[in-house]
């Protein structure tokens, strides 16, 4: 087989870099991302001719990613970062069997954001290409299962119609029939239309719905508690589909930022118990560290702490917290990164946080899924803030079992499916030979980001 993506074996398994989903200015590295990928690089170099084989193959190795989080690791020390870090045996950057035993997990991984770029992408390799799509999250990820998500757009710009995500689903369900996708339906209640046509798209089987309160096609948003999102959550009702997927954080600007801050969360899961609200990126804001809880913060995933603690709705209730783009860009920084599980675990609930990615954006899912695995909070994070252990049961639960229970997906079905269906058949013959690309396609500039929203007919302020 010729390779066709980084022949050379220029580019590291666990990606780090200013990336973004297209809904946040990119953040440039700071000292401490630099030097480690810095690091990564130099001791893949050197791992490679230690074990005499050529950079590619030790890249396609599991050595090569145990080998790039340990580099991780060291560089976060140096940067007195540690209340979190990568767990993995120092022999698994050499030894294959070590970084076999590390890397490798069990779980059930369900990601409950990806995305499929259709006709208005912005251009990126790999965006609006469904082979490359089913490539990255299938077969170069350990992805069992996947919700399909949208970004904000006007309805003339959507960036993926729901007639594309639902050809994507097709393509999938004609490998296996096992339903690896599920589908949202975009319903944002101050875009004329938007209401008015979630009555079609719950016809597509739709298993959510996916808003954002920062958005609209003015450039002003709305809370879910005021009347347009009654409105929403009223119509979520009369379809009988109770689970509401809505985008706290992550702000586009200025415009509307108060909108995108979690203070409504809890006011509407009190009012209304029997429906789901999935907060998409936990509320968190890029650029702000975050911290132990502080109910005085306002901002972040603080903020949506805040509102269900005060609107006094429980732990493992009717709010969730999902991680895409939250996970995937604290893994620069393990501090934050600890504080955000921990946290959300601790007042959320273990029963409520779901792993979501946010790929097709940052290329296969496969990097943080395997970050996601080896990381452990510090025992003295642990101590001091009482933050839980990621277990391995834990990990399971976040990786899959909680998305499983809200989506109401019955997990001895795909397990019985995923053994021996066509998917699963494609990615054992292509692991024989594998051609990852580890490449991101989402924004990483300002320049790129303001194209992005502009394609979409967004606001900027």
């Amino acid at each position: 087989m010729v390779l066709l993506n980084d022949p050379d074996g220029t580019r590291l398994p666990i990606k780090l870099d200013a990336t973004s989903n297209g809904e946040f200015v990119p953040v440039p590295l700071d000292g401490a991302g630099c030097h480690a990928n810095e690091l990564a690089q130099a001791q893949a170099s050197e791992n490679a001719r230690r074990l005499g084989i050529s950079r590619r193959a030790f890249m396609l190795s599991a050595n090569g990613a145990a080998s790039t989080l340990l580099a991780f690791n060291a560089a976060n020390a140096a940067a007195g970062r540690t209340g979190g870090s990568f767990v993995i045996d120092s022999s698994a950057a050499l030894d294959a069997d070590a970084a076999a035993d590390g890397l490798a997990g069990k779980e059930i991984i369900f990601d409950v954001q990806g995305h499929f770029v259709g006709r208005h992408g912005i251009g990126r390799t790999g965006l609006g290409d469904s082979d490359q799509f089913i490539q990255d999250i299938f077969l170069d990820s350990d992805t069992d299962m996947m919700v399909l998500s949208f970004i904000p757009s006007r309805r003339e710009k959507e960036l993926l119609a729901i007639q594309e995500a639902d050809a994507t689903r097709r393509i999938v369900e004609a490998l296996d029939g096992s339903h690896r996708l599920l589908l949202h339906g975009r319903a944002n209640p101050n875009q004329d239309g938007d209401i008015e046509g979630m009555d079609e798209l719950a016809e597509y089987g739709v298993a959510a719905w996916k808003c954002y309160t920062q958005w609209g096609p003015d450039g002003r948003g709305f809370f879910l508690h005021d009347e347009a999102g009654t409105r929403l959550i009223e119509k979520v009702r009369a379809l009988g589909v109770h689970n509401i997927c809505v985008h706290k954080g992550l702000p586009f600007s200025r415009i509307s930022y108060e909108h995108s801050i979690a203070s409504d969360i809890g006011i509407v899961a009190k009012r209304y118990p029997d429906v789901n609200f999935l907060v998409y990126h936990s509320g968190f804001v890029p650029g702000q560290p975050e911290g132990p809880y502080d109910p005085a913060r306002g901002e972040g995933v603080d903020a949506l702490i805040r509102s269900v603690k005060e609107n006094g709705v429980p732990r493992n209730a009717n709010v969730y917290a999902e991680l895409g783009s939250t996970w995937r860009y604290n893994m620069r920084d393990p501090d934050s990164a600890a504080h955000i599980i921990g946290k959300l675990v601790k007042h959320i609930g273990e029963q409520n946080v779901l792993f979501g990615s946010d790929c097709i954006w940052y290329g296969s899912p496969q990097d943080q899924i395997q970050a996601f695995r080896t990381f452990q909070i510090s025992d003295q994070f642990q101590e001091e803030y009482g933050y839980a252990k990621i277990t391995p049961e834990l990990r399971a639960r976040i990786f899959g079992l909680n998305a499983a229970r809200v989506y109401q997906v019955e997990l001895d079905d795909v397990l019985r499916t995923a053994e021996s269906d066509p998917i699963a058949q494609r990615r054992e013959a292509y692991r024989e030979n594998p051609d990852p690309h580890f490449q991101t396609f989402g924004p990483k500039t300002r320049r790129e980001f303001l194209a992005h929203l502009n394609a979409r007919g967004g606001v900027v302020g």
